[in-house]
């Protein structure tokens, strides 16, 4: 039987509009470990060394805020957002207000 290979995403996400619609799909899936999965694969696109550098973190503390296994600090993660140079934003499910 054939092997297949592991396919690595990060090659396919080569403009700034793929990365929006990955990141925009994993924070809308309500999984808690999409959006660092996802944050990942578009700094691995970028190059690791580079963005670990523009968020002034270590590699092994980027490393740890986009394996999506653990729980970095929340600003390891805005650090992220700011060194891809991303817009994270919240709106409401419905624009229905409850009185």
């Amino acid at each position: 039987m054939r092997r297949l290979e592991p396919l690595y995403p990060a090659p396919c996400v080569d403009t700034p509009q793929a990365e929006a619609i990955l990141l925009s799909d994993a924070f809308e899936s309500g999984e808690a470990a999409r959006p660092a999965h996802a944050l990942g694969i578009v700094a691995r696109a970028r190059g690791l060394a580079p963005i670990a550098r523009a968020a002034g973190i270590g590699r092994p503390t980027l490393s740890t805020a986009i394996d999506g296994t653990s729980a970095p600090k929340f600003s390891a993660r805005l650090a992220l957002t700011r060194a891809l140079d991303i817009k994270v934003g919240v709106e409401p499910k419905s624009r229905e207000v409850a009185v």
